[in-house]
């Protein structure tokens, strides 16, 4: 098992999990993180959700969803 040491890695790791394929709100996205250990602060949550290559944000403020732009695949291994 592969251990995330930043908010962006956590989502890699959340992403290759398949957890974005049906969009997720901001509260899901955090239960899930601290369902495998991870407890990262709302800031730097926020900013690797609206920094990531691979997901989209959808709705409007403070009920934004969040969900793959497409599925994880190997490849992508190198993208952030």
């Amino acid at each position: 098992m592969r251990i995330a040491k930043t908010a962006p890695d956590a989502l890699k790791i959340l992403w290759k999990g398949k957890v974005f394929f049906k969009p997720k709100d901001v509260k899901t996205i955090e239960a899930e993180l601290q369902k495998r250990g991870y407890n990262f602060n709302d800031k730097n949550l926020m900013m690797a959700l609206k920094s990531s290559k691979f997901l989209t944000r959808k709705g409007d403020k403070k009920s934004y969803l969040y969900v793959q732009k497409h599925p994880y695949i190997e490849d992508d291994e190198n993208d952030n």
